[in-house]
């Protein structure tokens, strides 16, 4: 498999953040952390106020980016547990989270040299 051209990155980190709020998810931030990380590109981060939340968020980030871009994500980590789900599209890592977890990890501060992307 080879890597996602930079705006196809960019454009699938939009798409997942844009189906994280569909579902009302809160606090949904896309880092750049390309230039920090240099595993991938961009970070989707969003968190849903209980399990069944973070499931449908994650159900409406799978079917979008499916919709959109045609990809599926590599791997899916934390689905059962529905804490902390990663969704792994490569140049594109999504992150829910229940609002604990996040508050615990605080991946925004662990990554704070990362560029926050506006979205409209």
């Amino acid at each position: 498999m080879t890597a996602a051209a930079p705006d196809e990155s960019r454009r699938t980190a939009l798409i997942a953040a844009d189906a994280a709020e569909d579902k009302l998810a809160t606090d949904v931030v896309v880092l750049h952390v390309g230039p920090v990380v240099g595993l991938c590109e961009y970070f989707v981060l969003a968190t849903g106020s209980n399990d069944r939340q973070v499931k449908a968020i994650v159900d409406a980030v799978e079917e979008r980016v499916a919709e959109e871009i045609g990809e599926r994500p590599r791997a899916v980590e934390g689905a059962d547990a529905r804490r902390w789900v990663l969704l792994d599209y490569g140049d594109v890592v999504v992150h829910v989270f229940l609002a604990e977890e996040r508050e615990y990890y605080r991946l925004e501060r662990l990554y704070s040299d990362a560029a926050v992307i506006d979205r409209p």
